[in-house]
C-alpha cells in the first residue's frame, strides 16, 4: 500500500475540524445517495494515479450542480472543514488527493454539456465533463477541443482548467489562458461567481477568470467552463522520424517551422530510453530504425493535397541534408489505399509518445519533472542529471513538447528513496533556475512542488499570491497544503 503522505513527507495537519456524524447527515440531506463513507469505495479517491501520495479522507461528496457545491462549501466554511476538489484524479504533482482527511468533492457527476454555438465554436459545459467525451461530441459537429493530452480518457475539463493543462495541441491552439472565455466558480464561503461569458472580447474590469485558471482548486472550485473550440481539421498527417543527435532534433524543428508554417500542429520528441521502455513494458514497436532521438510531427489543415505536398517537401529536405536518418509517414492519402491499416498506423505513432508516462510506471517508482527551458538547452538537463545520478537511478529519460520548450524529465528507481530524492532535488530546480526556466511547465505545483516555487517566481510574486489566497479563502479550507508554501 502507498505510504500516507503525512508520514512520508512529515507534514503536520492544520487545525481543521474533523468530520462528524452530524456533518454526514447534513450532506445526506442535500444530496441523498451521493455521499460516500465506505472505506473500500474511498480508496481510489485517496491515492493519486502515480501511486505516490495517499490521504485518508473518510468522506466523498458527488454534487451535480453549482448550487449543491455552494451549499457544501458554505457549510464547510462555517464548520472549518477542509475540502479537496477532485476531477479525474490524473494529476502528476499530488494536487488532486487529500493530504490528511479533507472532504473529497468530486466533479464526476457534473458532466452536462450546457450549450454549443456552431457559428462561434463556443462550448459551455460543466466542469466534470471528460475531455475525450467533449472532443467526440465536438467532432460530430465539425469541431475539436483546443487541448489534447494522454489522460484525455479520464481527465475532467474543470481539472484541466484548474491546472492550466498544456498537452499536445498547445503549439497550434495556445494555452487555456487564451481559449477559456469564461468560468463559473464557487468560492470558499459558498458564494457563486458567475463569469461564464461566451464572448471573444470583453474588456470590462479585471479578468477574474485568469486567477482561477492554474490555481489548482486553492482559490475556488470551478463548476462550469466556456471555451473556444477550433474547427476540426480536414486533413491530419503524421511523421515519425529518427535523429542522430539533439542538435539535429533542434535543426529539424527550425526547418519544420519554416517549411510547414501554419499547418504544423505538434512537434514532440523522445529519447532512445523512452523507446526502450514503451517497447519493453507495453510491447509497442518502433516504425523506424534505432536512433538516439525520435521526433513526432503532426500537421493539420483544410487541404490534404496542399498539406501532404508541404510535408513531403519538408521530409525530402531533412532526409537529403542528413538531419533525419529514417522516417515514416501516416497521411490521409494512405486511407484511400488501405483503409484498415491507416487508423492503426496513426494511433500507433501517437501511442509511442502518449504512452511513455504509462510505460514509466511499469519501470518502478517515478520521480517526475516537468520543466520549461530555452529550447537549445532542453536536453542538457537530462544529460547532466544522468551523469549526476549514475547507478543510483534505474533510468533517466527525456521527452516532451519541444515546440513549446517543455521537457519531461523522468527518473525511475526500484522503489522510493529519500537519498535519491535528495540527489535530484533541488539540483534539477537550481539547474532550471540558472537557465531562467520554470520548474513546472504544465503539471502545476500541487503538493510535491509547492516549496520550490521560489526557483521560478520572485518572493514579491509569492507574497502577492498568498494575499490573494488569504482574501478569497481566509480560513484556508480549499485544497490545503497545495500550490503555495505556507505564509508563516
Amino acid at each position: 500500500e502507498v505510504m500516507l503522505t503525512g508520514e512520508r513527507y512529515n507534514v503536520q495537519r492544520l487545525p481543521f475540524s474533523h468530520v462528524s456524524n452530524d456533518d454526514i447527515a447534513f450532506f445526506e440531506r442535500i444530496m441523498p445517495g451521493r455521499v460516500i463513507t465506505n472505506p473500500e469505495e474511498l480508496k481510489p479517491f485517496n491515492v493519486d494515479w502515480l501511486k505516490t501520495v495517499r490521504g485518508c479522507s473518510k468522506l466523498l461528496l458527488k454534487p451535480q450542480t453549482a448550487a449543491e457545491v455552494s451549499q457544501v462549501l458554505r457549510y464547510c466554511y462555517e464548520r472549518n472543514l477542509a475540502v479537496n476538489p477532485q476531477g479525474g484524479n490524473t494529476g502528476l504533482v499530488g494536487g488532486s488527493v487529500p493530504v490528511f482527511d479533507e472532504i473529497i468533492l468530486s466533479t464526476a457527476l457534473m458532466s452536462q454539456i450546457i450549450s454549443f454555438d456552431k457559428v462561434s465554436g463556443i462550448l459551455v459545459c460543466q466542469a466534470g465533463c471528460i475531455l475525450e467525451n467533449l472532443n467526440q461530441y465536438l467532432e460530430e459537429k465539425g469541431f475539436i477541443m483546443p487541448l489534447d493530452l494522454g489522460a484525455k480518457g479520464s481527465c475532467h475539463i474543470g481539472g484541466n482548467v484548474a491546472t492550466n493543462a498544456g498537452g499536445l495541441r498547445l503549439l497550434r491552439y495556445g494555452s487555456l489562458r487564451g481559449t477559456v472565455l469564461g468560468l463559473e466558480v464557487v468560492l470558499a464561503d459558498g458564494s457563486v461567481l458567475d463569469c461564464l461569458a461566451s464572448l471573444r472580447k470583453d474588456n470590462t474590469g479585471y479578468d477574474l477568470k485568469q486567477l482561477f485558471i492554474g490555481s489548482e482548486g486553492t482559490l475556488g472550485i470551478i463548476t462550469a467552463v466556456s471555451i473556444l473550440c477550433p474547427q476540426k481539421p480536414e486533413a491530419v498527417n503524421l511523421a515519425f522520424l529518427g535523429c542522430q543527435s539533439f542538435t539535429q532534433v533542434l535543426k529539424t524543428f527550425t526547418t519544420c517551422r519554416a517549411m510547414l508554417g501554419e499547418v504544423l500542429s505538434a512537434y514532440e520528441f523522445m529519447d532512445d530510453k523512452c523507446m526502450e521502455l514503451v517497447k519493453k513494458h507495453l510491447k509497442l514497436s518502433s516504425p523506424v530504425s534505432e536512433s538516439p532521438f525520435y521526433v513526432l510531427i503532426e500537421t493539420s489543415g483544410s487541404n490534404s493535397t496542399h498539406d501532404e505536398e508541404k510535408l513531403n517537401n519538408f521530409l525530402e529536405q531533412v532526409m537529403t541534408s542528413g538531419l533525419v536518418t529514417d522516417g515514416t509517414v501516416a497521411t490521409d492519402e494512405k486511407k484511400i489505399k488501405a483503409s484498415h491499416h491507416f487508423p492503426i498506423l496513426k494511433s500507433m505513432l501517437w501511442s509511442l509518445r502518449e504512452r511513455i508516462t504509462e510505460a514509466l510506471t511499469h519501470d518502478g517508482y517515478v520521480y517526475k519533472y516537468d520543466i520549461s527551458l530555452p529550447v537549445g538547452k532542453l536536453y542538457d538537463l537530462v544529460t547532466d542529471t544522468r551523469a549526476r545520478l549514475g547507478q543510483c537511478a534505474k533510468n533517466v529519460v527525456g521527452y516532451g513538447h519541444l515546440g513549446d520548450g517543455n521537457l519531461h524529465l523522468n527518473i525511475t528507481a526500484e522503489s522510493y528513496s529519500h537519498s535519491l530524492l535528495d540527489a535530484i532535488e533541488p539540483f534539477v530546480y537550481e539547474w532550471t533556475a540558472r537557465c531562467n526556466g520554470s520548474i513546472s511547465a504544465e503539471h502545476g505545483l500541487g503538493f510535491k512542488k509547492k516549496c520550490f516555487i521560489q526557483y521560478s517566481k520572485p518572493k514579491e510574486a509569492v507574497f502577492l499570491m498568498q494575499r490573494f489566497k488569504a482574501m478569497l479563502d481566509p480560513k484556508g479550507i480549499l485544497n490545503p497544503y497545495k500550490t503555495l508554501p505556507s505564509s508563516s
